[in-house]
Parts: structure tokens; sequence; C-alpha cells
């Protein structure tokens, strides 16, 4: 059946925009009211508290070619929300924006899927958009869809070493046999609190289950061993500390442990895991 381009009632963010240069950033938000058959007074007014919403008051009246790329986007973005699709299309929505933008407009997009009763297609390749905004995520490697599963469950169970990466967790390949766990390519030994599972299996561990110690550590831990770090990353109120030797894995800590612990790269750090933080599912 066919059904006329007007009438189709689909909201689209381009990569590219495509906005309408000859109209203003006003204008443009109050195209898809306007076209549903809303007044020009009432799709204005629409038009308007968008506007608001995104960060444009006082751009109302410039046009698209006045505007900086993340200004742009931001017009892109709330064109198509106004227009109140039946379905909605996000092609990298938030790429442009700088830090602080990015969140804000995270948090308001967010709140809008909540209470948007309409199917909609989300494609980013920020994976923290992809955990935060989405229901279901579909993870493309190499042009085919190697993970699909709600955020969860990609995140507690991930397929492979690509979605290990973005869900923030630690994937090896080993070889089970009653708890005790020989790694692929290394041969080095992980024991997990899982006896009952064998033979080859993939090996979960969470960055944030992950301590440092600066000399070895000795109770409870039934995995320790002496890393060497790789890298040290300032994510906000996490540091993420990637760690070589035996096996490389990421650790999560506070900023304040890393500052205790006067990470570098090149420095020697002991690293403890729990037996019951390795998680372990057959491959």
């Amino acid at each position: 059946m066919f059904v006329s381009p007007e009438d189709r009632r689909i909201g689209i963010v381009f990569q590219d925009y495509l906005l309408f240069d000859h109209l203003s950033v006003l204008d443009n938000i109050a195209f898809g009211p306007s076209s549903s058959g809303l007044s020009k007074n009432v799709a204005r007014r629409a038009a308007q508290q968008w506007a608001d919403d995104l960060g444009l008051g006082g751009l109302e009246a410039r046009r698209p070619p006045e505007l900086s790329g993340g200004q742009a986007q931001r017009v892109a973005l709330a064109r198509a929300l106004a227009a109140e699709p039946a379905l909605l299309l996000l092609d990298e929505p938030l790429a442009a924006l700088d830090a602080t933008t990015h969140v804000h407009l995270r948090r308001v997009l967010g709140e809008y899927l909540e209470r948007c009763p309409a199917p909609r297609l989300l494609i980013t390749h920020d994976p923290t958009d992809a955990f935060l905004l989405a229901d279901r995520i579909y993870i493309i490697e190499g042009g085919r869809i190697t993970q699909s599963g709600g955020p969860d469950e990609i995140r507690r169970r991930p397929a492979t070493s690509y979605a290990a990466d973005i869900a923030g967790t630690n994937l090896f390949g080993g070889v089970c046999d009653r708890g005790e766990i020989a790694i692929d390519t290394t041969g080095f030994l992980l024991h997990a609190a899982d006896t009952k599972t064998s033979g080859s299996v993939l090996v979960t561990v969470h960055p944030r289950a992950v301590a440092l110690h600066p000399t070895e550590p000795h109770g409870s831990p039934r995995n320790t061993w002496l890393a060497t770090v790789e890298a040290v990353e300032h994510l906000g109120d996490t540091t993420r500390v990637l760690l070589g030797g035996p096996i490389r894995l990421a650790a999560d800590i506070t900023p304040g442990a890393a500052a205790a612990l006067g990470l570098e790269p090149g420095a020697e750090i002991w690293v403890a895991v729990k037996a019951t933080e390795v998680g372990v599912s057959a491959a």
C-alpha cells in the first residue's frame, strides 16, 4: 500500500542533518507539526518547547548555514521529535555534540523514548548511548549481527571480544575443568566458583570485580597475579586501568584509589579477583 510522504509520520535524524536551508531553526522544527495539520501558531509553540528543551534558545531565527555542527544536529533531533512520529529513525543523533551537551541531550532523548509508543531504531558507535537508551541492542561486526539482546544480557554474557569491550566486560576463551580454567593462548589458570561447567567456555570478569594492590594480597581471593599497567584512563568518577601480563584485562577503580596506588604505565601491580566474580558459560 502506497502512503504519500507527508502522511508517513516517520521521524528521521540523518548523519548529515539535511535541514531546510531556506527555513529558520524554529520553522525547521515546526515543519513536522505543521505537516501533520496543526495550525502555524500551535506548531511554532511546539517547536519552541523543543528548542528550549534541546538548548536552542536564542537561535530560533538563524538559518542552518549559520549554525555549528552541534547546533545543526540538535535542530535535526528537535525536528524529528517534534513531529511525534509513528516511526523514529536516529542515525548517530548525538555524535557531533560536546561532552556536556551530549549528556544533557541523552537524558532528554531517553525521557522521550520512555514515553514514546512508536517503534524506534537508534544507530550509534557510542556504547554508552546504546546501553542507556536501548531496550534491545544489536551488535554488528564485519557487516553481520554477532549478538542481540537486552543491555543487561549483553553485559552479563557478551558473545565476542568486541561485545565485551563495548560492554565494559573482560572476556576470555578457555577450557574449564571443575572450576579451574586454562585461558586460551596463554594457559594461565583462573579459578571460578562454578564447578559444574566443563569443556570450552567463555569467561567474563567485570572491571569493577578486579581489585588492585601494591603488594601481594592474602585472604579470600583465589586468583592473584602480578600485572603491568599498560594505560590509565580517567572516566569521570571511574578510573579504568588497562593491565598486561599473563592475561590482559581492564580494572575499574576510583580516582582516589588510583592516586593512592600511584598508577602509571609500566608500573607493576598485584591483581586479585574472587572466584565468585569469574563468570563461566559454555562456548
